[in-house]
């Protein structure tokens, strides 16, 4: 089969589309022919040697995607040659061919494709755990939303919208705001080049009493201290990412003093059986077809030209998915 592999850490450059070994049908897994495959920045993380890797060189990237299965263990239970399946948490999906334990395998309905499956799990079910179990967000909330045009952020402004939320969403561009605000946000701010005091206070006078927002979703981690001045006393920050850098240390006095809550979160904690994977996906799937959720279309890049897509992604240019298509 041929996969997009690397040899070496680095930039795009080192990914090389070529012949490698078919995986083996083992206990208990299904064997997925690939028609969708989800890049996401740990790819790049990976790639550039940053970030947990499974196997020996050569390398496979990828963790999400979806397919149709050509074949089936003996024990895997409840999945049938031809069927339609989707994954967000299985290795080595770069490929033409991806070995998949059968607990990780989504069931796709017949009105839910395969390429929007792989645009939609990985962020989709992080952003459904976000607005109900890190914080479960209620009708009336205010809720502040970093990195507003990102994936995650445009599936989390969708998501507390459906909840009945009044969303202020943060970006660092004038072409990204406009993004967050067609995902539905009440308004959005930009981050600008001044102190990020400013976007803070600028939040709390958003706020309908002046106070501040209910809860706000950090996935910048560098602005962690600036969230918690943007949210009320009693309220709460939920910290699920660092792309602009690690956060400071937070002084558990000051929670003390302002009743206000940190909490951590992990897509891997919230999925942790087969169950808990299907019911969340079918959450969203539902939520798809009500027209509450919407997806931008994705930046489809052929898998052998997979080396194109990292740089759009490392761009930080796209606002959408990008889908490798083998």
């Amino acid at each position: 089969m041929k996969a997009l592999v690397f040899d070496r850490f680095g930039g795009p450059e080192v990914l090389e589309y070529r012949e490698v070994q078919e995986p083996e049908l083992a206990a208990g897994t299904v064997l997925v022919r690939m028609r969708a495959i989800g890049l996401n920045f740990a790819d790049v993380y990976r790639r550039k040697g940053n970030y947990h890797l499974q196997g020996e060189p050569p390398y496979i990237l990828g963790y999400e995607g979806a397919g149709v299965v050509e074949r089936v263990a003996d024990d895997a239970e409840g999945i049938r040659i031809g069927d339609r399946i989707a994954f967000c948490d299985v290795p080595f999906a770069n490929a033409e061919l991806v070995r998949v334990p059968a607990a990780h395998a989504i069931p796709l309905p017949d009105d839910i494709a395969c390429e929007q499956a792989a645009s939609l799990l990985l962020q989709g079910l992080t952003a459904h755990y976000l607005v109900n179990d890190s914080y479960r967000v209620q009708a009336g909330d205010e809720v502040l939303v970093h990195a507003a045009a990102g994936g995650v952020g445009q599936l989390l402004i969708q998501l507390s919208k459906a909840k009945g939320a009044r969303v202020l969403g943060l970006t660092s561009s004038e072409a990204k705001r406009e993004k967050a605000l067609q995902a539905g946000a009440d308004e959005v701010l930009m981050y600008g080049s001044d102190s990020s005091l400013v976007w803070s206070e600028t939040v709390r006078a958003w706020s309908q009493d002046g106070q501040g927002v209910q809860v706000a979703y950090d996935s910048v981690g560098s602005t962690l201290m600036d969230s918690f001045a943007a949210v009320r006393t009693k309220g709460a920050v939920v910290f699920y990412g660092m792309a602009g850098g690690d956060p400071q240390p937070v002084d558990p006095r000051m929670l003390m003093d302002t009743s206000k809550t940190l909490t951590g979160g992990d897509l891997w904690n919230h999925i942790t059986s087969r169950e808990e994977r299907v019911a969340r996906a079918s959450a969203l799937f539902q939520e798809l077809r009500e027209g509450r959720l919407r997806l931008e279309e994705p930046a489809r890049f052929a898998l052998r030209d997979g080396a194109e897509a990292h740089r759009l992604l490392e761009s930080r240019l796209s606002t959408g998915k990008i889908l490798l298509i083998p």
